[in-house]
């Protein structure tokens, strides 16, 4: 069903220590949020919304500033650093309450704004959820290619239902937001909690830019403590794979006892210390990463039974 033009849109965009792109991309996407009104697809009650993920230069003094001079620009201040998935979350449901639609994207500048158009046409043709589909990764270098592709297809293989080649760059309607809400774990992975609300849904595919400047605020150790939470917070694979490993080396076990009563018998008994010494590695590393495995998910239910609050939100800016 389409929806009635002129409605209003927020967009969302996490900052850890931006300083050095925060103008620029205030700059650009007003400019973007501008032509989207003049051609009358969004109210002027739209805002830009950056959320202040406990910085630690100025960013905050600048969004201070910027929506000092321009009330398009909102803020959002976190009483502290609580990461990016969390920062995301928390100007998501602060914008719920003002915006019909909401657009979430990263402050580098990498993501391309001027799909934005593309989001919006598929909000108003009935679209309760955008993604944004990176359609290649020719900006990127080997390493981080076959990192980040092999990234998604863990998390799927593991049993998570995420969007390929899809990070945090995406449209969500008011009553897409509103059923966001309605899920209360602490160990948040937006890009598969995401798909589990269902509805209508598009991608809108693009290119990814370089970083304007500054740093990635996602090397390689936050990926695989990325893909950790993502695993263990969608799936209970691992547990099952534990499992199946067991019975597997159970049944290994079963065919050398069979095979030492055979040798017994035929009178070979002499007993090489190799395969003991290989044998009590190998099980005793399997023993540990099973418990490793089975610790983790006992970390997360431990974390969640406390129910302590995702975010606190120090100050808004409106």
């Amino acid at each position: 069903m389409e929806r009635t033009k002129n409605q209003i849109l927020y967009l969302v965009i996490p900052c850890y220590n931006e300083q050095e792109v925060l103008h620029e991309t205030a700059k650009r996407l007003k400019e973007k949020m501008e032509s989207l009104m003049e051609a009358g697809k969004i109210s002027r009650e739209s805002r830009i919304m950056f959320v202040n993920d406990g910085s630690k230069d100025r960013t905050w003094e600048m969004i201070r500033e910027l929506h000092e001079s321009d009330p398009l620009y909102q803020g959002v201040k976190l009483s502290r650093n609580r990461g990016h998935q969390n920062a995301l979350l928390g100007g998501l449901m602060t914008a719920k309450e003002y915006a019909d639609m909401v657009i979430s994207m990263d402050a580098d500048l990498q993501d391309d704004i001027d799909v934005i158009d593309q989001f919006v046409d598929k909000y108003y043709e009935g679209c309760e959820i955008v993604y944004g589909v990176r359609s290649a990764r020719t900006t990127d270098t080997f390493f981080k290619r076959f990192t980040a592709e092999g990234f998604y297809k863990l998390i799927n293989f593991m049993g998570g239902e995420v969007v390929f080649n899809h990070a945090d760059y995406r449209l969500m309607s008011r009553r897409a937001l509103e059923e966001l809400a309605r899920y209360k774990e602490v160990n948040l992975f937006l890009r598969g909690i995401v798909p589990m609300i269902g509805f209508q849904t598009a991608v809108v595919t693009y290119e990814r830019h370089e970083r304007f400047a500054g740093e990635s605020k996602y090397p390689l150790k936050k990926m695989l403590g990325l893909a950790v939470d993502g695993i263990t917070s969608l799936s209970i694979k691992p547990i099952r794979f534990i499992v199946l490993l067991g019975m597997l080396i159970f049944l290994c076990s079963i065919v050398m006892l069979a095979y030492s009563l055979v040798q017994h018998f035929l009178g070979n008994t002499s007993i090489g210390w190799t395969s003991l010494i290989v044998s009590i590695w190998a099980i005793g590393g399997l023993q540990l990463l099973a418990i490793g495995v089975i610790g983790e998910y006992i970390g997360k239910i431990y974390l969640e039974t406390k129910e302590r609050p995702k975010f606190i939100i120090e100050e808004v800016l409106r």
